[in-house]
């Protein structure tokens, strides 16, 4: 498994979500910025206080969290 260093979650912090370095923002903002057709510059220019490995982390966790499988176990 992947170890996430810059990924924190927090219960007190924007719901509980996946969130950069304990930042508030989410991963799901940074995904959301790319899935818009923004640059990884862009996105960096726009929160001009995270660095390019916190944008590439948060969408190797969401491409992680996507990958995962849920197994339906017989009799359920």
């Amino acid at each position: 498994m992947e170890s996430f260093d810059r990924i924190t979650l927090e219960p007190g912090k924007m719901g509980g979500r996946p969130c950069i370095r304990g930042m508030r923002v989410t991963v799901g903002m940074i995904v959301a910025q790319i899935g818009a057709g923004h640059s990884v510059d862009d996105v960096l220019a726009d929160f001009p206080y995270l660095e390019r490995e916190d944008v590439m982390q948060a969408l190797r966790y969401a491409a992680w969290r996507a990958d995962e499988r849920e197994v339906v176990l017989a009799g359920e």
